[in-house]
């Protein structure tokens, strides 16, 4: 018995003096070299389209925009754009895309709900497939939300054939293309629809779906699309 604990204790010493070695042999020099990989990242050629985003009017089927301003938010520019369809209410598209091939999706809902100054009951989430990767499901984050009114609300991080709500998720997916020395554009998407107070949410999934669906399919053709 003390044979084998000895046995493991030499394992896992040796174990420690492997991974020592690859932090004096590999990581010491790349520092002080400066050529960590954060700093080889690739470049983002969507970067030029996701910049022009707070002053573009994008064109979502179905629907009218009122009305699209820049806007401010924690110091970082925004799109907002009013829309519409006969027999709804005017539904909000707050977009935040990408400005530097450096920047991750990290506190935009938490921007958005202190500037709102929402409460929001717990969070579901919503699901609808890619426009050009079917096979692949967006999904978002549900809920509902009021100040001095109440909005059923979608949000997301969108990307080329997928998207979810959690910054994890896009990071997994930007990880797996820098191993192919490429990059995963992304735009957060955060869509208040108005709602009756004491309304359901599930009230509103017929129209939220499709139009989640839609901004997606919008953003694949027009932002992540190489001019």
């Amino acid at each position: 018995m003390f044979a084998f604990k000895k046995g493991i204790l030499i394992a896992q010493i040796m174990i420690l003096v492997l991974f020592s070695l690859v932090i004096i042999f590999v990581a010491v020099p790349s520092y002080l070299n400066q050529e960590w990989s954060w700093s080889k990242l690739p470049r983002v050629p969507e970067v030029a389209q996701m910049r022009e985003i707070p002053n573009t009017k994008l064109n979502f089927s179905g629907w009218t925009t009122i009305s699209q301003r820049e806007m401010s938010i924690n110091n970082y520019p925004w799109s907002l754009q009013l829309i519409e369809k006969p027999g709804e209410e005017v539904v909000f598209v707050a977009l935040k895309g990408q400005k530097y091939f450096k920047d991750q999706p990290e506190v935009e809902w938490t921007d958005l709900e202190l500037m709102e100054r929402w409460k929001r009951e717990g969070v579901k989430t919503l699901e609808f497939p890619s426009e050009i990767n079917p096979n692949n499901s967006v999904t978002a984050r549900w809920f509902q939300a009021w100040n001095d009114k109440t909005y059923a609300v979608v949000q997301w991080y969108a990307w080329p054939g997928g998207g979810h709500h959690a910054p994890s998720q896009w990071f997994l997916v930007d990880q797996k293309a820098q191993l192919r020395k490429k990059r995963v554009p992304w735009v957060a998407v955060s869509i208040t629809i108005p709602m009756e107070a004491l309304g359901s949410l599930k009230d509103k999934e017929a129209l939220a779906r499709p139009l989640a669906q839609e901004v997606q399919k919008t953003l694949e053709k027009e932002i992540f699309t190489i001019q």
